[in-house]
């Protein structure tokens, strides 16, 4: 994979088998299994006289499997943010884009009408973004989350976590009660749902 990171254009098995030192067979090996998991594919294919030799590159799940310092650029971000505006200005930025993502969300989800149907759908939402969410039923409804997206930036500013209130709250269209962080020690994130008064 850091070969073909290397060479954007792409590799043959032959060129592959030859930089790295192994038979063209066990390259193969390698191929199908990293096709297999979405991390190559074919690319195009380069002229050779005779047949055409298939080239393979990266997926760009593949280029993202690659170590990257996202944190960093957040951290960086924040700071800047809360030295030009203030904690509060960044706790009401953070809220305001947590508001429009969801109203994002929820005009892609529309129909959605009680309250325990918009946590359900949003608990869905949040797995597919990492969170590990689950929603409950008994009393009032609530989500548990055993991972943030965002800890290590929630832990050094806890102002973060007013994007997700925002969201959780702006999608289900409820008061949202933070009544477990990990960013503060909790074992999980949880979150109740109730009514706005």
């Amino acid at each position: 994979m850091k070969l073909l990171l290397q060479n954007k254009s792409g590799m043959t098995v032959d060129e592959l088998s030859a930089r790295l030192e192994i038979t063209r067979n066990a390259v193969r090996q390698h191929v199908s299994a990293l096709e297999n998991h979405g991390l190559i594919t074919q690319g195009g294919t380069r002229p050779s006289g005779g047949r055409p030799e298939q080239l393979y590159v990266l997926t760009e799940t593949g280029k993202e499997s690659f170590p990257r310092n996202y944190p960093w650029l957040a951290q960086l971000l924040l700071e800047s943010i809360k030295e030009q505006d203030g904690t509060e200005g960044l706790r009401e930025r953070l809220a305001t884009m947590g508001s429009a993502v969801a109203c994002e969300l929820r005009s892609q989800h529309p129909g959605l009408e009680s309250r325990q149907q918009k946590v359900e759908k949003l608990a869905e939402l949040l797995k597919q973004f990492g969170y590990e969410a689950r929603s409950t039923a008994a009393g009032a409804p609530t989500i548990e989350a055993s991972n943030c997206i965002f800890h290590s930036l929630a832990v050094r500013n806890p102002e973060v976590c007013q994007f997700d209130l925002a969201l959780l709250s702006t999608f289900t269209d409820s008061k949202v009660d933070h009544q477990e962080c990990m960013a503060r020690g909790g074992n999980v994130c949880r979150f109740k749902f109730v009514p706005r008064r």
